[in-house]
């Protein structure tokens, strides 16, 4: 490009403006050169130069950012570097290097039924978008120990290594959660589930649950440089065939029959010993009570005899001829009072006269008679 871009423009326009030099020449269109800084030449290369570096720079983008909750991993000509990049800003050589930001967060891995594929699907959009790290598969199934299909419904929450991620991708690559986690919960449901039959399966879920845990657990963890931490392994559903569930609805049924039959059974020997335990305390109560009047006129009776004894003991000739001495002069005054009055006397004295009013017809008629 020439020194001075003055000069180029005069150059491309050197008759000026205007319609001059006559004739019926159509009028040519003038251009107004810009007006360019003086020094503008001497500092022309340096700038293209910057303009160019800016253009890589924004073309091939030598730097990423890895935010919290992830790791970068760097590539060389196509080797992983085995220390993983932390959160922050990080400079890379263009076309030789390469870095991949893997995230480390806590995933989700859900087992469900083909009934709630539906909604997981709508709701899955929304979810990928934000990287909320949930994957989404059909159920397990599994044969029971009667080759019955089962299928079970299972969320695993795990997270990748932040530590040995570089060796993670370039062992399994970035499927690994597909190479890792999935096949080894299939493989310990199906061994594990395949122990019981379907009627067994929901008696046994806590069995079962613990069972799985530690069998996934234990699988996970054998993996050589331990790529995956596993958090839970939830149980949540067991989908049994039709057939089956009516065959349990029908056992559950029968037990209810049976508990509720044993608990009128029970009722009715409860109130059966109930009554019997009343009948036998009234009887015992009516024995108790005539046992206490017995016992009471015998005590009654011994005391009236024994009274009787006492009397006995204090009676001699000269008293009871004292008392009928007394009782001879009461009738005595009497005759002086009942002169028509007849007295019966008798013998040996042991008892009182009998006093008999004549005076009274009827019954001095009754006496006569």
């Amino acid at each position: 490009m020439p020194a001075n871009l003055n000069d180029y423009f005069n150059k491309k326009n050197p008759n000026g403006g205007g319609n001059g030099g006559g004739g019926d020449e159509p009028p040519k269109m003038t251009f107004k050169k810009p007006q360019l800084p003086k020094n503008f030449g001497k500092f022309s290369a340096l700038f293209y130069i910057i303009v160019a570096i800016i253009a890589i720079v924004v073309i091939t983008q030598p730097f990423v950012v890895i935010n919290s909750g992830e790791v970068g991993i760097k590539s060389t000509a196509g080797k992983y570097e085995t220390d993983p990049l932390q959160p922050g800003f990080h400079f890379f050589v263009p076309f030789i290097q390469k870095v991949s930001v893997v995230d480390t967060r806590v995933r989700l891995i859900n087992y469900t039924s083909s009934e709630d594929m539906g909604e997981a699907a709508q709701r899955n959009v929304y979810k990928n978008s934000s990287n909320a790290g949930i994957i989404r598969k059909n159920s397990i199934s599994v044969l029971d120990a009667r080759n019955l299909p089962v299928s079970i419904d299972i969320t695993v929450q795990y997270r990748l290594n932040p530590l040995n991620a570089p060796q993670t991708i370039a062992t399994w690559g970035f499927s690994w959660e597909s190479k890792i986690i999935d096949p080894v919960v299939r493989d310990v449901v199906r061994s594990i589930a395949g122990k019981y039959t379907a009627e067994e399966l929901p008696t046994k879920r806590n069995d079962i649950a613990a069972a799985i845990d530690s069998g996934i657990r234990t699988d996970i963890d054998a993996q050589p440089n331990k790529p995956v931490e596993l958090l839970t392994v939830q149980l949540r559903e067991i989908i049994l065939p039709e057939k089956v569930k009516e065959q349990i609805e029908r056992v559950q049924i029968a037990k209810q029959e049976a508990e509720r039959t044993k608990y009128e059974v029970e009722r009715a020997n409860q109130e059966a010993l109930k009554k019997a335990a009343l009948a036998e305390g009234t009887a015992k109560a009516a024995i108790i009570e005539a046992q206490g009047r017995a016992d009471a006129a015998k005590i009654e009776a011994d005391a009236q005899a024994y009274a009787n004894k006492e009397v006995a003991k204090s009676l001699d000739k000269n008293l009871l001829d004292l008392k009928q001495i007394e009782i001879q002069g009461k009738f005595n005054e009497a005759l002086r009072q009942n002169t028509d009055a007849k007295i019966f006397l008798t013998p040996g004295g042991s008892v009182p006269n009998i006093w008999v009013d004549t005076k009274d017809k009827a019954k001095q008629s009754s006496l006569t008679n």
